[in-house]
């Protein structure tokens, strides 16, 4: 099992003006690339994806960053797994998705 402090979580905040049509589609547009691309919604418009190191983590930031709408805000934190595990849920819990992905490679269902 690779290290909680080697493996990374990168997410991902945006909010994005829905205002006009295009907007609107330019949105949702952009919310299925990110779960296309492994991401799960934790809250609206907060998202996060897991990596097995910092250097992967790196390198999709450069591919992610040409598909980020021009207008709106859109932002990054990168953690490391032992952070994320330490995240307080004061409302809710955790979500299916984050209760099964997790740094264990091997899922049984």
């Amino acid at each position: 099992m690779a290290s909680p402090y080697r493996i990374m979580r990168l997410l991902l905040f945006f909010d994005l003006p829905m205002n006009t049509k295009e907007e609107r589609r330019i949105y949702s547009r952009f919310r299925k690339y990110l779960i296309t691309n492994g991401f799960t919604m934790i809250q609206f418009s907060v998202y996060v994806k897991i990596f097995p190191n910092r250097a992967g983590l790196f390198q999709y930031i450069e591919g992610l960053k040409r598909q980020i709408p021009s207008k709106g805000s859109v932002r990054l934190m990168a953690v490391t797994e032992k952070q994320y595990e330490k995240m307080l849920i004061l409302v809710g819990g955790k979500t299916i998705q984050e209760e099964v992905i997790t740094e264990d490679p091997m899922v049984i269902l």
